[in-house]
């Protein structure tokens, strides 16, 4: 039986434990870590003069995902071409082409390549007539520009495609992009036909060796 002098002694005896078993606990039972950083869409695409928001997603320390809605900051490697409101995630489609889109949170940061096209009603590429003497050693590079709509250039998202590969190659995702024909190449007509992803228009470059 406790006496009445013992039994402030263990009851302060039994709160010191708790104290320290409290104390114990919370190096058990850590905050659910931040492991990685996400963007959804991963490859965003984007028409020209739109708006899209982006969300960044976390993957955490018990392998569960949630969307990260606070504390996240928000960047673009080419704002000129997709600009993005640095807290809100919302991208703009500026100008045609590619972008890389960076969001951080917590010191880890997630990235996606993002692209800006357009709906194209007409195609040119200039030149589009391309001579030369094929059997005196071919030629140095030529560029190429491709517009779409007659004034938006969509070079660098354009593809160029040589009809024979072996002798007039053409380096695509550059502006301009630059077309080579190799020494001796047979006299003849050859094609490079330009096209844009998810439009069948397409313009012609007319090659001709002598």
């Amino acid at each position: 039986m406790l006496t009445g002098r013992k039994l402030p002694l263990t009851l302060a005896f039994a709160g010191l434990l708790l104290l320290a078993f409290g104390a114990g606990c919370k190096g058990f039972f850590q905050k659910n870590a931040l492991n990685a950083v996400a963007i959804q869409p991963p490859s965003p695409q984007i028409q020209l003069t739109e708006s899209a928001t982006l969300q960044a997603w976390g993957t955490y320390q018990d392998n569960t995902r949630a969307q990260i809605t606070s504390g996240v900051v928000w960047s673009s490697s080419a704002p000129d071409i997709l600009s993005i409101d640095p807290s809100s995630g919302v991208a703009t489609g500026n100008a045609v082409g590619p972008a890389t889109i960076t969001a951080s949170a917590q010191g880890l940061s997630g990235t996606a390549s993002a692209t800006v096209y357009i709906q194209i009603s007409s195609l040119t590429v200039t030149p589009n007539v391309w001579t030369f003497t094929g059997a005196q050693g071919g030629t140095n590079p030529v560029g190429f520009v491709a517009k779409a709509n007659g004034s938006v250039d969509v070079t660098s998202s354009a593809t160029f495609a040589s009809s024979n590969t072996t002798y007039i190659t053409c380096v695509n995702n550059t502006d301009p992009v630059f077309c080579t024909a190799i020494a001796q190449t047979p006299p003849g007509q050859y094609t490079i036909t330009v096209s844009y992803t998810g439009s069948n228009i397409t313009a012609t470059i007319a090659v001709t060796a002598s």
